[in-house]
């Protein structure tokens, strides 16, 4: 994932709070979730400010579906 790292893809879990409004704590769970890409350096991640960005226009058009506990078994 990290073999052609481009600093300016990515970013800190606090600036990927600014750019989606979900907190910095969230971003941590979705990567460790896998659900965005991200990596941790040290006592620091990283996360994919494209990863970051899909997630959040993707929880945007579900609306309220993103809370239905069978989104995604069907």
């Amino acid at each position: 994932m990290f073999e052609n790292f481009n600093p300016t893809e990515w970013i800190t879990t606090n600036e990927a709070s600014r750019l989606t409004g979900y907190d910095a704590a969230h971003i941590r769970r979705l990567v460790r979730e896998g659900q965005i890409k991200g990596k941790k350096f040290g006592r620091d991640w990283l996360v994919s400010r494209k990863s970051a960005q899909e997630y959040a226009d993707m929880m945007k058009r579900l609306g309220t579906q993103k809370h239905d506990p069978t989104r995604g078994r069907r």
